[in-house]
């Protein structure tokens, strides 16, 4: 009678182990609607420097919304001492003073022309 039950606790113990591998293989997959990690700056909190990083922009045509640094701020609205005075689909702008600082949502892309396929590039007039 003791080797049935040895049987039994080796199917136990095997079968709890192989209920733990989809588990842990799933631990290792990352989300595929994660942005890419160029465009991630310091994983979407305030930069190294201290300085705000504009991670998102909302325009409708009744309301304008940004998040800076993982805070919602309104246009007109405070943040960090200074007031959220432009928003456009790619930068915001924070007045604190006469100070303008400008925020940019991709600050590391800049625009680069390329000639559509099959066109030579246009020349520089003179």
């Amino acid at each position: 009678m003791a080797q049935p039950m040895k049987a039994w606790m080796s199917l136990i113990v095997c079968g709890s182990a192989l209920a733990w591998l989809p588990a842990a293989a799933a631990q290792q997959l990352q989300d595929p609607t994660r942005p890419p990690s160029m465009l991630m700056q310091a994983g979407g909190v305030p930069s190294a420097s201290g300085e705000p990083v504009l991670q998102s922009v909302f325009i409708s045509p009744t309301r304008r919304v940004a998040i800076i640094s993982g805070q919602t701020v309104k246009l007109g609205d405070q943040f960090g001492g200074s007031t959220l005075v432009k928003i456009t689909e790619s930068e915001v702008s924070l007045r604190k003073g006469s100070e303008l600082q400008t925020l940019k949502l991709f600050p590391n892309m800049g625009k680069k022309l390329t000639p559509a396929p099959g066109r030579q590039p246009s020349r520089q007039l003179k």
